[in-house]
């Protein structure tokens, strides 16, 4: 991924990110086009602390094919995105861009053995379920034995082992104080994510807005 020193992000940084997304796009090439799947996943970590993503696929999914070899795979994860309008600035002579979170992981794909899978199964949805307390989570001991079976007979479970991680946060880090808050105050009246990206850029540079709150509070009767 082409990484300006601005946007780039470290290691811990990036998987944190991905680890909190939870999705993204598992991308592979099988000799002539790439083949690519949408999927979730949940990441963790091997004995000598190399990450691992760990998901899975439908069993007639053409990405079955290319695992197990050494050829590196990549999953790609982004979080919110926005475009930013030229008429934002407070500076003359910019140009349209985008501002967005993503960080791709890439390394080689294995296939998991049957008691791998059923434990994936139950730390993927056990993650997910998380989110939504204080919902009682499902488990797959909700399901009768026979159809829990047959549904796992559907897919298949498999792992990356996670070689090289990047992440690029392009949140106009480069800009000045005055376009970096007129950009942030724009998004922030946008759609749902042009305000995460507002959010996130508040939170990276809080110091940029704090005399707007000190301007305001003064100005209150």
């Amino acid at each position: 991924m082409y990484t300006p020193p601005f946007f780039k992000q470290d290691r811990a940084a990036s998987l944190k990110f991905a680890e909190a997304r939870g999705f993204g796009t598992m991308c592979a090439f099988d000799g002539s086009k790439p083949i690519a799947s949408p999927l979730p996943f949940y990441l963790t970590y091997a004995a000598d602390g190399t990450p691992q993503a760990a998901f899975h696929v439908a069993r007639h999914n053409p990405l079955l094919k290319l695992a197990g070899s050494d050829a590196s795979w990549l999953l790609a994860v982004n979080g919110p995105d926005a475009y930013v309008s030229p008429d934002w600035y407070v500076s003359p002579d910019q140009v349209p861009t985008w501002l967005y979170q993503s960080v791709h992981l890439s390394g080689p794909v294995r296939l998991l053995a049957d008691d791998e899978l059923s434990v994936q199964i139950d730390t993927l949805s056990d993650k997910f379920e998380s989110w939504l307390l204080p919902k009682k989570p499902w488990t797959s001991g909700k399901m009768t034995a026979g159809r829990l079976e047959t549904m796992k007979k559907a897919i298949v479970g498999l792992v990356m082992n996670v070689e090289e991680v990047e992440g690029s946060f392009k949140l106009n880090q480069h800009k000045s104080d005055a376009d970096y808050a007129a950009i942030a105050n724009a998004l922030s009246a946008g759609d749902a994510d042009a305000r995460q990206i507002s959010d996130l850029m508040r939170q990276a540079r809080p110091q940029v807005f704090a005399d707007d709150t000190n301007m305001l509070e003064g100005s209150a009767p």
